[in-house]
C-alpha cells in the first residue's frame, strides 16, 4: 500500500485541452455523502477479491490449513531441491491468500471506518499473520543450514527453482544477521512490544488530544483540529491569525513534550537494540540493509541537500516579497500568493491525466484508461470514509485507488499520482511472478512523481497566462520543497537522533529541540524567522515514531524521477525512447531485484552527489522561472 505524504504549499493547475475538454461528457461531483446515493462507477467493486464474507471466511479456513501445513515442512529443507521448491510454492500461496483475506476487510474498512464489525474482522487478520511470523521463525534458520554453494548448485539444476533464486540467495547475503532458530523465535515474540511507541503516539496525538480554540480576526472561533489548522494556514491572508493559530497549535504538543520526548526515545532504544542483536554496527546500516541500500546513499542525499538550500532561500525571499510581509514565518509557506477560482471535474481530469502521459507509449495509455474504467477506483468522499488517497495492490485482482476528489488543483495531481503508483502495480504484476512482483518503497514513488512531472509539462505547454503559468511553476517548486527539502531535514534529524542513541548518550526534549532548531537554521537560514515553537515539530511527525529510516525514500524517489524526466525530454529521438524503455522496464521489473540495481539499469545511481545536486539545480531553474513570470503580472 503506497500512501501518498502530504506537503504543504500550493498545489497548482490549469486543465488544458479546452476543445478536448469541451467533447467530454463531465459528470458532476456527488453533492451527497451518502455512499448509497455516489453513482457505482465511482465506487470500488471489491468482488474479484471475495464474493462477499462467506467466502472471505472460507479464505480464513483455507490460510489458517497451509500455514498448518507449512509449519509441517519443518526439518524438510536439507533433503533436496524439490523440498525447497515444495516450501517456496506453499509460502506463494499463502502470500496470495494474504494479499486478499487482508484487503477485503482492510478496504472496506477505510470505506467506513465507523463499521465496528469490519473492523474486528481486520483484528483477526492481523492476530493470524502474527501467529503466522512466529510459527515461522524456522525457515530461514534452517535454509541457511544448506551451504551457498549446494543451493546455488540446486537453483540451475531445477528449472522451477529460477524464480525463487534473487530471494533465497538474499538470504544468504544477510545470514550474518539471522540467528538460530531460538534466537528468531525470541524475537519474534517482541514484535509485539516494538509497535508500543507507535501506538502510544497515536494515542496521545488523536484519542486523548484536546485541540485549542482560536478566535480569529473576523470573529469566528475555530477548533484547531489538524485539518481545520492546516486551512488556515493555507486560506487566511491575515498573518496575525496565522500566527495565533500556529502558537496555539503548536503549543498542544509542546505542552506534552515530555512524554513525547519519552515515545521517541523508546523508538531510538528499540532501533539499537534490533540491531545490535542482529550484529548491525548502526541502526542506519540495520534500516538499510533488507533491500541492500549502501548508507553512502542517505549520507550523500543529505550533505548535497545540505550544501544545497540557496535556491530554497532565494524562494522563500520571494515568497515574502509577493506577498508583502515585512517577517516570514514557516506558517506563512501555505498561503497562495495568486489564486484561481475554478473547479476541476473529475471526468475532466481524468481524461488530462491520460494524455498527459502520451510520452510513455500507446500502451501505457491503454492500460491507464482501463485502469479508470470503473471498478478500481474509489473516488469520492462519503460520510465515515478515511481521509486521504493511495494504491493498494491486490496480486491477481490489481491495484485499488483510494480518492476524496473534490475538484480542487490538488486532487488532479493526487489523481495523476497515485494513478503513478496503480500502473507501477499493473506492469509488475503482469510481468513478475508473485515471489518478486511486489516493488520496496526505495522505487515506489519513482512511477508517481514521474506522472505528475507529465501532467505538469502537458499543462505549461498549453497555458499562455502568466498568472496562471506562475500557479504551474510554483506548484513544481513547492513539490521540491515538500518532497525533497523537508523530508531531508527529517531524515537529517532521524539520523543525528538515532546516532545519539547508539553513543549512548541522554535523549530529552531539550536535545531534541536543540537538533530541529538547529536544523531550521541550517536548511532555511536567514529566509525563515526564528519561531521558538517550531523547535517542537518532532513532536507530532507520525513517520518519526510510525517508521523510522523512512522518509528520506521520498527524497530518493524524487531525484530518480527528475534525472529520468530530465532524460526522457532531452537528447535525439532515439536515446529518448531507450530512456523510455528503461524506465518501463524499471516498472515491469517489480521487486526482482535490488532497488540500487534496476534504479541503475534504468540510468540513476544515488550515491552520486550528482543526482541528488540535479534537484538542486532543477530548484534553482524554476525559481528563476517563477520570478520571470511574477514580473509579467499586473
Amino acid at each position: 500500500m503506497h500512501e501518498r505524504f502530504s506537503t504543504t504549499g500550493l498545489r497548482g493547475l490549469m486543465l488544458a485541452m479546452t476543445t478536448l475538454m469541451s467533447a467530454l461528457v463531465v459528470t458532476a461531483r456527488p453533492t451527497s455523502h451518502n455512499r448509497a446515493e455516489i453513482p457505482s462507477q465511482y465506487k470500488w467493486d471489491l468482488a474479484p477479491i471475495f464474493a462477499g464474507w462467506p467466502a472471505w471466511e472460507e479464505g480464513m479456513k483455507e490460510i489458517d490449513g497451509k500455514m498448518t501445513a507449512f509449519a509441517a515442512l519443518k526439518g524438510t529443507l536439507t533433503q533436496g531441491p524439490q523440498a525447497v521448491l515444495h516450501a517456496y510454492r506453499l509460502y506463494d500461496e499463502i502470500g496470495m491468500l494474504q494479499d486478499r483475506i487482508y484487503n477485503y476487510p482492510a478496504l472496506q474498512r477505510d470505506l467506513d471506518t465507523r463499521n465496528q464489525e469490519v473492523g474486528g474482522r481486520f483484528q483477526r487478520v492481523q492476530a493470524l499473520f502474527a501467529k503466522f511470523g512466529t510459527a515461522t521463525a524456522w525457515f530461514t534458520p534452517e535454509l541457511l543450514t544448506v551451504p551457498q554453494a549446494t543451493m546455488e548448485q540446486w537453483i540451475v539444476q531445477t528449472a522451477d527453482l529460477g524464480i525463487y533464486r534473487f530471494t533465497i540467495l538474499d538470504n544468504y547475503r544477510v545470514q550474518k544477521h539471522v540467528l538460530d532458530e531460538k534466537g528468531e523465535r525470541l524475537l519474534s515474540f517482541s514484535s509485539r512490544s516494538n509497535g508500543t511507541p507507535r501506538s502510544a503516539f497515536q494515542e496521545l496525538s488523536t484519542s486523548d488530544i484536546k485541540y485549542p480554540k482560536v478566535t480569529l480576526a473576523d470573529g469566528k472561533e475555530v477548533t484547531l483540529t489538524p485539518g481545520a489548522y492546516q486551512a488556515i494556514l493555507a486560506t487566511d491572508y491575515n498573518q496575525a491569525d496565522r500566527a495565533k493559530s500556529f502558537e496555539a497549535y503548536l503549543k498542544t504538543y509542546a505542552a506534552t513534550a515530555n512524554t513525547y520526548g519519552a515515545l521517541y526515545n523508546g523508538v531510538l532504544q528499540r532501533d539499537w537494540f534490533l540491531a545490535q542483536a542482529r550484529n548491525y554496527p548502526a541502526t542506519l546500516d540495520a534500516a538499510l540493509d533488507g533491500n541492500n541500500i549502501p548508507t553512502a546513499v542517505v549520507e550523500t542525499l543529505v550533505t548535497t541537500t545540505r550544501r544545497g538550500t540557496a535556491p530554497l532561500q532565494r524562494y522563500l525571499r520571494l515568497r515574502k516579497r509577493l506577498l508583502g510581509l515585512e517577517t516570514y514565518h514557516l506558517y506563512d509557506s501555505g498561503i497562495p500568493i495568486y489564486q484561481i477560482a475554478k473547479e476541476y471535474p473529475y471526468d475532466a481530469a481524468r481524461q488530462t491525466v491520460i494524455e498527459s502521459v502520451a510520452p510513455l507509449g500507446p500502451d501505457y495509455q491503454a492500460k491507464m484508461r482501463k485502469l479508470f474504467a470503473g471498478g478500481c477506483l474509489d473516488v469520492y468522499e462519503n460520510d465515515g470514509k478515511r481521509s486521504g488517497a493511495y494504491s493498494a495492490g491486490v496480486y491477481g485482482v490489481g491495484p485499488y485507488m483510494l480518492l476524496n476528489y473534490n475538484d480542487t488543483l490538488d486532487a488532479v495531481f493526487t489523481l495523476a499520482h497515485e494513478a503513478g503508483h496503480s500502473m507501477h502495480t499493473i506492469l509488475a504484476f503482469e510481468t513478475q511472478p508473485f515471489v518478486t512482483a511486489n516493488y520496496t518503497i526505495f522505487v515506489a514513488e519513482v512511477a508517481s512523481t514521474m506522472n505528475e512531472r507529465l501532467l505538469l509539462r502537458k499543462l505549461l505547454e498549453t497555458i499562455t497566462d502568466p498568472k496562471e503559468r506562475f500557479v504551474l511553476v510554483q506548484h513544481a517548486v513547492d513539490n521540491i520543497v515538500g518532497t525533497f527539502y523537508t523530508q531531508v531535514l527529517f531524515a537529517d534529524f532521524e539520523l543525528e537522533a538515532h546516532r545519539l542513541a547508539e553513543q549512548g548518550q541522554p535523549i530529552t526534549v531539550d536535545v531534541l529541540k536543540e537538533i530541529y532548531g538547529r536544523l531550521l537554521r541550517d536548511y532555511y537560514g536567514e529566509a525563515v524567522a526564528s519561531d521558538e515553537l517550531y523547535r517542537y515539530t518532532w513532536t507530532r511527525i507520525p513517520h518519526f515514531y510510525n517508521s523510522p529510516y523512512y522518509v528520506y525514500q521520498y527524497a530518493t524517489c524524487f531525484a530518480s524521477s527528475a534525472q529520468l524526466f530530465k532524460a526522457l525530454n532531452t537528447g535525439p529521438e532515439a536515446e529518448r525512447a531507450a530512456v523510455t524503455a528503461r524506465y518501463l522496464n524499471l516498472l515491469k521489473s517489480g521487486g526482482s531485484d535490488y532497488p540500487m540495481a534496476l534504479l541503475k539499469t534504468a540510468g540513476v545511481d544515488l550515491t552520486q552527489q550528482a543526482t541528488v545536486q540535479a534537484v538542486v539545480d532543477q530548484m534553482e531553474e524554476l525559481v528563476t522561472q517563477l520570478e520571470a513570470e511574477a514580473a509579467k503580472i499586473k
